[in-house]
């Protein structure tokens, strides 16, 4: 049963992701003129702004990919967990505080899954591959 449920987290929080890069992509420059106007302003600088905005979507996009299919879940579950607190700091940065909840949820699925990931990963590409 923890399995199943370790199996709902990890699709939830990959679907997740990779739904917000797949809309992102395709209006990749929109998405990164918006990023940059919200920034606009604060203490980052365009310099940073808008690379990382180009870069996010990508980002997410693989991120649940590969949780989504459970491939090295582990890197992926952490790298996730550390694009969240990049994203937690630019919300933070520009006080956008009604998206700070959003992300610290999304936050919270990457710890679950990082914290119960040894025993109940069955259910993933990962496990099929060690065989």
């Amino acid at each position: 049963m923890n399995s199943f449920a370790y199996l709902l987290v990890r699709l939830t929080i990959g679907m997740s992701m990779f739904g917000h890069g797949l809309v992102r992509i395709p209006k990749l420059t929109d998405f990164s003129e918006g990023m940059v106007a919200n920034f606009e302003g604060s203490l980052l600088p365009v310099l940073l702004v808008r690379p990382f905005s180009y870069a996010l979507p990508f980002l997410e996009f693989i991120i649940g990919l590969f949780l989504f299919m459970g491939f090295k879940t582990v890197f992926f579950a952490r790298a996730g967990g550390m694009l969240m607190v990049l994203l937690i700091f630019g919300t933070s940065i520009i006080e956008n505080w009604s998206a700070l909840p959003s992300q610290m949820i999304h936050a919270s699925f990457f710890i679950v899954l990082l914290q119960f990931i040894a025993s109940n990963n069955y259910i993933a590409l990962d496990a099929y591959l060690k065989k």
